[in-house]
């Protein structure tokens, strides 16, 4: 069992926080993105009439619905989403809205609490399963990124629970449930998925392709000046699939070339494919890149639910979609390998593959 809160981690660290009860007037230097990788399309005032979702890929989950076509139906419309867009939204889901706004506001109440309550749980290394940082990988970046984050282990949950925060009250008996429901609902995905792929069912439910359930949430507080920053770089997840919230602008997929603005729709979930799930099919989906920008209006908060093969798990295309007409991609490798690489890349996803391609 992972120890209680008292086990405090970080006393070696330095508690590096952008939520640190300073106000920020200007960007610090440190913060200032070269030129090449500012935002070249602000985000659209938070306020605007004219928002629409009308490009955004919105599948009804109908709340799961084991009915044969309607099955078939969102088999079809999850790769064609993932195909021309990389990503989809997904209402219907079975979460209930009241579950998801208090989750939410558990989420922004965190990094609201005082710097001491949070900075406890300050710790830079990600070899710990509860772990308060800030930016990607601050103590190895020359440039920061405009983010605070809280990351928690949630599978199994027993295991895990009691060293969760007990602060915001109600964390972990909020928490606990949602991340149960998050991972029924990830797994009732990834078996849709695996189905569309021509797997069996449950192929993504057995070993330890997805033993591994983390949830995060990041805090993106105020930026006085968002045409400098960025919340998060370019990148694409290097697991095996992502589900978050949000209620605030400021997410972009990359599509065609171009950033493309993911508008908050309310009470969905946006899902990305992770790396791991483009090798296990071998290229028949793609994971996407994406990025998060900065405002200067309104601080924002999402919810991530992230599911991972565990370090020591082989990775590789599903065996059973290769023949000689479709040979393997990638090579088999371990996936510890496979996340240093990816962080030593820092997160450029053309730069971690071309270590696994064939």
């Amino acid at each position: 069992m992972v120890d209680d809160e008292n086990n405090n981690n970080n006393s070696t660290d330095e508690v590096i926080l952008l939520t640190n009860g300073f106000n920020h007037q200007s960007v610090p230097q440190s913060y200032i993105q070269p030129l090449e990788k500012r935002p070249t399309n602000p985000p659209p005032s938070l306020h605007s009439s004219s928002t629409t979702h009308q490009n955004t890929p919105i599948i009804d989950f109908r709340d799961g619905s084991d009915q044969e076509f309607h099955r078939a139906d969102i088999i079809h419309q999850i790769f064609k989403a993932i195909e021309e867009f990389g990503f989809f939204q997904l209402i219907n889901h079975g979460i209930s809205e009241e579950m998801m706004d208090e989750v939410m506001s558990l989420g922004k109440e965190f990094f609201e609490m005082p710097f001491e309550e949070r900075s406890k749980w300050y710790c830079d290394s990600r070899q710990t399963t509860l772990r308060v940082a800030s930016s990607v990988r601050y103590e190895a970046e020359e440039v920061h990124y405009w983010r605070d984050s809280l990351r928690h282990a949630c599978h199994p949950l027993e295991e895990f629970i009691h060293a969760w925060p007990s602060k915001p009250a109600k964390y972990r008996e909020v928490v606990g449930p949602y991340c149960v429901k998050m991972r029924a609902l990830a797994l009732k995905l990834m078996e849709l998925i695996a189905e569309g792929l021509g797997l069996k069912s449950n192929y993504f439910d057995e070993g330890d392709i997805t033993q591994m359930q983390s949830m995060v949430v990041n805090h993106y507080p105020l930026c006085p000046d968002p045409s400098l920053t960025l919340g998060l770089p370019k990148h694409s997840d290097p697991n095996v699939i992502t589900i978050l919230t949000q209620d605030v602008f400021g997410l972009q997929v990359l599509k065609d070339g171009e950033w493309m603005n993911v508008e908050p729709l309310p009470h969905a979930f946006v899902v990305f494919l992770g790396l791991q799930m483009q090798v296990i099919s071998n290229d028949k989906l793609k994971s996407a890149d994406h990025r998060v920008l900065t405002n200067s209006t309104t601080a924002r908060t999402t919810i991530t639910t992230q599911m991972s093969c565990t370090m020591e798990c082989t990775m590789g295309p599903a065996e059973e979609l290769l023949d000689k007409i479709n040979p393997a991609k990638y090579r088999p490798y371990n996936y510890q390998e496979f996340f240093e690489t990816y962080l030593a890349a820092s997160l450029d996803t053309e730069e971690t593959m071309k270590h696994y391609k064939l």
